[in-house]
């Protein structure tokens, strides 16, 4: 297997968005995000806007690559003033696939009476269907944010947004056999906990890293886990896997068959991704599916690896645009 050292992380997950006037104080604003570093690339059309939170000196000092929970939001110019463009949100009766992003915050009674006085749009509220401690609120493109409280900290008719966290991203994979083999065989995650849902047939599969050499998987509960960052979470829909009429998600990325597209990808970042790169190509020669082998694409010291769903997972550096504004 590649060799993992405590410097690997679940660095960011990327989504394009349409307007950043619209979008950035929609997180910021109601979610207390910060802008920690924009990349204009105004000859490939394009601006990143690297938001995250900034809750101790520790994360302030380190460079955004460097970090957990941090969210990307691309912004390809000029969509903003194109009144046809709409962006897939992966939940759609067609092309889904990516499913949300969730923030754990500290009372989430507070946070939805504000959301909703700020006029948010909710897919769901508390009050909605059977699971009366999480809500969906929609962003302005559409995509779902889902709500959890890790209640620390919790104060009655108050809430901190100091507290508030970037807990995980989830996405719907065919074969949850093969898609662990590969975040956990490739990438060197683990699994913090599963969770059957057996009334409604799906299971959820929490993973990211754990560098505790004593480390038992699926041994987090559900408190500590609403207190991490970094988490990916992988829905399985039971039957998938040996459903031969089952054509896949949609990556966000491929625009066949009419498809839009919306998410981007997640991001894995360490210290020396050179090194993690080739350590892979010669552990999984022929089963590894790279998009962008390391250094090789337009954009230097970077890599993209697909995962068995075909959803995109970027390798970076602690040091990717460190001089970046």
């Amino acid at each position: 297997m590649p060799s993992f050292d405590n410097s690997f992380v679940v660095n960011h997950t990327c989504l394009r968005i349409k307007d950043p006037k619209v979008s950035i104080p929609f997180y910021v604003d109601n979610f207390g995000f910060k802008v920690v570093a924009t990349f204009p690339f105004p000859e490939k059309k394009f601006t990143l806007y690297m938001l995250g939170y900034e809750h101790d000196q520790e994360t302030s000092h380190k460079n955004w690559s460097a970090r957990e929970g941090i969210l990307e939001l691309c912004h390809n110019h000029g969509v903003e003033d194109d009144d046809s463009y709409t962006l897939n949100n992966g939940n759609g009766a067609e092309h889904r696939g990516f499913g949300h992003i969730c923030i754990s915050v500290d009372n989430i009674n507070v946070v939805e009476e504000r959301l909703l006085a700020s006029n948010a749009k909710f897919q769901k509220k508390l009050s909605d269907g059977r699971q009366k401690d999480i809500a969906f609120v929609l962003d302005p493109n559409g995509y779902w944010i889902e709500l959890i409280q890790h209640g620390k900290g919790k104060v009655d008719i108050l809430t901190d947004q100091a507290t508030y966290l970037f807990n995980h991203t989830m996405i719907r994979v065919k074969d949850p056999v093969k898609s662990l083999e590969f975040y956990k065989n490739v990438l060197g995650m683990k699994v913090f906990r599963k969770h059957d849902h057996e009334n409604a047939k799906f299971s959820l599969y929490f993973i990211g890293y754990d560098h505790d050499s004593n480390f038992k998987e699926d041994s987090v509960d559900r408190d500590t886990s609403s207190l991490k960052q970094g988490i990916i979470e992988l829905t399985h829909n039971w039957g998938t896997e040996s459903d031969p009429e089952f054509k896949g998600y949609h990556n966000g990325n491929s625009t066949e068959g009419g498809a839009k597209q919306g998410f981007g990808h997640t991001c894995i970042s360490c210290k020396d991704p050179a090194k993690f790169c080739k350590e892979v190509e010669e552990e999984f020669p022929d089963s590894t599916d790279w998009s962008v082998k390391w250094n090789q694409g337009g954009m230097k010291n970077i890599a993209f690896i697909r995962d068995p769903d075909g959803y995109s997972i970027e390798i970076i550096s602690h040091e990717l645009f460190k001089d970046g504004n």
